[in-house]
């Protein structure tokens, strides 16, 4: 997750230093050819050179577009999770019944959409259930592959318990349904675009381009320097490769990565609101130090 809105230029460069060695090293090589008797003889029109630079522009683009449209599809998922969260609270402290069960059955219903929320967060990204959520799950005997969809299923069951067991009307049945269905849709469409591989094609086009790039465009500048010509023959690749960069960054939104969607952080806040809405005691606000951490 982001704390800052700058990412450390440390961590963005170790990102792209293999790739940019692997550059320099061609271009070292493609500079010294190019000054050498039989190949110094060789011209390639500088358009040739223009036609391909604009034909990686059109790939980096679509590709960043794509991948900013991946990035921006998790976070209004997980929008859409933070108000249905608060929604399903909302209603049944409307539509249940004031007894002494009440109380119990919200808060009930706030811890398990809590640990469903960080539980998401975790499947999705691959990790280790929590202590907490380990816990939990071994209290309320939940065990299983998905534990999201699992204790999505509790909800239902523990809703439909309550629906015999207060006459609910059947207007107010459907519409906590409804919400715990978008709950199950949310998670649907998280595991769609955690499963969705971005096409590996387009990464090796792209890098295939950028070395043809690399290979054509010393016969093409008019510089006598060799040292001027590798300098920009390096430089203008990595240029397309810290793009092609930024766009991988964004393509994978569950991957615990500092521009990664801030799941856990969602996750605190909804827990957070829930607890506010039924009087119960708010925990402290997690504090992070340094440009940014994992969330």
């Amino acid at each position: 997750m982001l704390i800052k809105k700058r990412i450390s230029i440390v961590y963005f460069l170790k990102l792209i230093i293999w790739d940019a060695a692997a550059i320099l090293c061609y271009a070292i090589v493609v500079g010294i050819l190019d000054h050498i008797s039989f190949f110094s003889n060789i011209t390639i029109p500088f358009a040739l050179s223009a036609l391909v630079g604009t034909l990686l522009s059109l790939l980096l683009a679509f590709r960043t577009s794509q991948s900013y449209e991946r990035w921006w599809e998790a976070r209004v998922v997980w929008g859409a999770i933070v108000n249905d969260s608060r929604t399903l609270i909302r209603q049944l402290q409307q539509f249940l019944p004031a007894d002494e069960q009440k109380q119990y059955i919200i808060q009930s219903f706030v811890e398990r959409q809590a640990m469903w929320c960080y539980a998401l967060a975790n499947t999705l990204r691959k990790l280790e259930m929590t202590d907490r959520v380990k816990d939990y799950c071994a209290k309320q005997g939940i065990a299983g592959e998905n534990i999201p969809n699992l204790l999505l299923t509790r909800h239902a069951e523990e809703l439909s318990a309550i629906t015999t067991k207060y006459a609910m009307d059947a207007n107010r049945q459907v519409q906590l349904d409804s919400t715990i269905q978008r709950l199950t849709d949310a998670m649907g469409r998280c595991e769609r675009i955690k499963s969705t591989v971005f096409p590996r094609s387009y990464s090796l086009l792209i890098h295939f381009l950028i070395y043809v790039l690399m290979t054509i465009l010393p016969f093409g500048l008019d510089d006598n320097n060799v040292f001027v010509e590798m300098f920009l023959v390096t430089l203008i690749p990595v240029l397309f490769i810290a793009i092609e960069q930024t766009s991988i960054l964004m393509q994978d939104p569950f991957e615990n990565k500092p521009t990664d969607t801030p799941m856990t952080t969602l996750s605190a806040t909804i827990e957070r609101n829930m607890l506010e809405m039924t009087g119960q005691e708010v925990p402290p606000k997690m504090v992070a130090g340094g440009s940014y951490y994992m969330m």
